[in-house]
Formats: C-alpha cells, sequence, structure tokens
C-alpha cells in the first residue's frame, strides 16, 4: 500500500501478495529433496552382447535386464523352444548374479516368442526353474526374434529387485 508524504510516495507496507511470494522462496527442508539415483550398467563377462547395449541396467535398487536369447558359448544352442528358454533363464540368472540379485528376487518378464503355439511348452520349463512366487508376466508372439535365421525362438527379459 501507498502512503501519500507531501508531494512523495512512501511504501508503508509491502502487499499481502508479494509477503506470501517471500515466503514460497524459503529454503527446501532436506527431507523434500531428492536425490537422483546414478544408473550403474551390468554386463556378465561369461555372456555376450548381440549390440550395443548392457545387459542390465541397475538404478534405485531395480535391475532392469535387457532380453536375453539362447546363446551359449556365443552360439545359439540347438534344441526344442523348451532348451532354449532354459538357456534365455539361465542367461538371465548370470545377468541377476552379476548384479547381485537372483531369479527369486524378479518383478516381472516378458516373453517374446516366434510362434504362439511353442506357449505351452515355454510355460512348462518356466514353472520348473522359476521359484514361486511366479512374477507378473506378459508373453507376445513377435513378427521376428533377434538371430531368428540362425534358429532363435524366444527372447525373455525381466525387471527384478536388488
Amino acid at each position: 500500500m501507498l502512503r501519500a508524504l507531501g508531494s512523495r510516495l512512501l511504501v508503508a507496507s509491502r502487499p499481502a501478495a508479494y509477503r506470501s511470494f517471500q515466503q514460497s522462496l524459503r529454503p527446501v527442508p532436506r527431507f523434500f529433496i531428492h536425490k537422483m539415483s546414478t544408473k550403474t550398467p551390468i554386463n556378465s563377462p561369461k555372456l555376450s552382447s548381440a549390440g550395443p547395449y548392457n545387459q542390465a541396467i541397475k538404478a534405485n535398487g531395480v535391475i532392469y535386464c535387457s532380453g536375453q536369447i539362447p546363446v551359449a558359448n556365443g552360439k545359439v544352442i540347438e534344441g526344442t523352444v523348451g532348451d532354449q528358454t532354459r538357456q534365455c533363464l539361465l542367461n538371465l540368472q548370470e545377468v541377476l548374479t552379476e548384479a547381485g540379485s537372483s531369479l527369486n528376487k524378479i518383478v516381472k518378464v516378458n516373453i517374446f516368442l516366434a510362434d504362439m503355439d511353442d506357449f505351452a511348452a515355454v510355460n512348462k520349463v518356466y514353472t520348473e526353474v522359476l521359484p514361486d512366487p511366479k512374477p507378473a508376466r506378459s508373453c507376445v508372439a513377435v513378427k521376428t526374434v533377434p538371430l531368428s535365421t540362425q534358429g532363435v525362438k524366444i527372447e525373455i527379459e525381466c525387471i527384478a529387485l536388488e
């Protein structure tokens, strides 16, 4: 508000809106400040990657695993889709171990099949390998999976807790 004093105007007090704005500029208490997590790449020396990516990323105690295909010793394994499923899960186990986790800490699994007719065979091995309680899961058929020309029929990715 303004007050006149002779020919000059003096500021008597600041408007209430300005005072509340000033109060909103107070420092934020430390417990409200969220520290950004760092992303830690995880790569097992026992596995190879088929492209420019990490086998997993660890952030905020969560491990995000890249899709694993049925490769052992640098070669696609031969055999049934059940055999390939088992190898994918073994590869995921290796990545999770490298990250300080395990199969029983998986919370979400995504399965990509070249042929949905393989669903039952995949479920059989999946049930044998993964401990209870089973994680949440999606399973979809895709047009092609990586290295399908070399016989790959499945790819599996997961999210796990540290």
